[in-house]
């Protein structure tokens, strides 16, 4: 499976290659000169992910970062384009003369990718306010405000003014408490750590309460928990904090195989009597073990539903809910698509989206 997973993206790389050498209409040297950029582009990924640019001066990193990243929903759409142009082909509705030394189709496909990325990097800086109204019979010391987010992936890509965009945007609804549900850090904490990030978390205005998410745990879960320290953030790692009334329950990621069960995390809220539960566990997956524990309301993240069209069917496909709310029996769920995002920063069927519940009491 591994090598599959490993083949694929050099399978799609030689096909793309090969297209891209036909239809230009270039000399030889030229297409090589094209074609080598592209896939040098695209090796920047792999660093990426090996780590291999925190030695870089921080402005470099980033451009390199952005770059790798971005190539793979770059080649994505491009092969996306030649699908569909091979698929017309063998129809008999794309003529064989477009896709060989041809610029009209050239400059066609180049407008199309620039369109597609350009919006795609605009809607992924607006963020959607999304409202949530929360209701329980259990007893509240008042109506509570709640503001929630998950995978900001702060980092080589999400640098410290883009945080202070997103603190001044959470403190203007002047919350009860601030609900994180994992991947606040990306993977590096070296940019986290010289830009001071922990700064702008101490900004906020109202008490912060996280669990971790599996990049957390790329970074190093104890360098992670140190920077939830030095920001002022209550890190909830199979733990319950009892806040105005409520029990707010973080769960460690699935990452680590001997996590308490949600069953005996909420038998441990209950013993500070029955309040209303807020399971936060960041990724969604088993959400009947919530419903069977008598868990109130989850909130998770990490499926960044996919982050473009149609990674985002992909998603839908695993997960029991990859965006939005849910319900199991009396429990309800909300999985976000993420307040910052993995990678090339591009949102296409998918948004960028802080959640604002408001929880209030009401009789059956």
């Amino acid at each position: 499976m591994w090598m599959i997973f490993m083949l694929l993206p050099l399978l799609v790389l030689c096909y793309l290659a090969w297209h891209v050498w036909c239809l230009l209409p270039l000399d030889g040297w030229w297409k090589a000169l094209i074609i080598a950029l592209g896939v040098g582009c695209f090796s920047l990924l792999f660093f990426s992910v090996a780590r291999k640019f925190d030695s870089l001066p921080l402005g470099l990193a980033s451009v390199c970062y952005e770059i790798g990243t971005s190539s793979l929903i770059v080649m994505l759409y491009m092969f996306m384009m030649f699908l569909v142009l091979d698929l017309g082909r063998l129809v008999g509705l794309v003529h064989r003369a477009w896709l060989y030394d041809n610029w009209t189709t050239t400059g066609v496909l180049t407008a199309l990718l620039v369109a597609v990325f350009v919006y795609g990097n605009l809607h992924y800086n607006h963020k959607v306010r999304q409202p949530l109204e929360l209701t329980t019979d259990k007893p509240l010391e008042k109506e509570l405000k709640l503001v929630m987010i998950s995978d900001m992936h702060i980092g080589y890509h999400n640098r410290r003014s883009e945080l202070a965009r997103w603190v001044d945007l959470l403190n203007e609804e002047h919350a009860d408490m601030i609900l994180v549900a994992g991947d606040i850090i990306d993977g590096s904490m070296r940019p986290l750590m010289e830009e001071h990030m922990a700064e702008e978390f101490r900004r906020l205005n109202a008490p912060v309460y996280a669990c971790l998410g599996n990049h957390e745990y790329y970074a190093g879960d104890r360098d992670a928990e140190q920077f939830y320290a030095d920001a002022g953030i209550h890190l909830l790692r199979d733990s319950v904090a009892v806040v105005d009334g409520v029990a707010i329950i973080g769960r460690d990621d699935r990452t680590n195989l001997r996590r308490r069960s949600v069953r005996t995390l909420n038998e441990e809220s209950r013993m500070k009597n029955e309040k209303f539960t807020i399971l936060l566990d960041h990724q969604p997956y088993r959400l009947e073990e919530s419903e069977a524990a008598g868990i109130d309301f989850q909130f998770s993240g990490h499926t960044h539903h996919g982050q473009v069209w149609p990674a985002s069917w992909v998603t839908e496909a695993i997960y029991e809910c990859a965006f939005g709310e849910h319900q199991r029996g009396k429990t309800r769920y909300y999985v976000s698509s993420g307040l910052g995002i993995w990678g090339g920063k591009f949102r296409i069927g998918t948004r960028s989206e802080y959640i604002v519940a408001t929880l209030k009491h009401q009789e059956n």
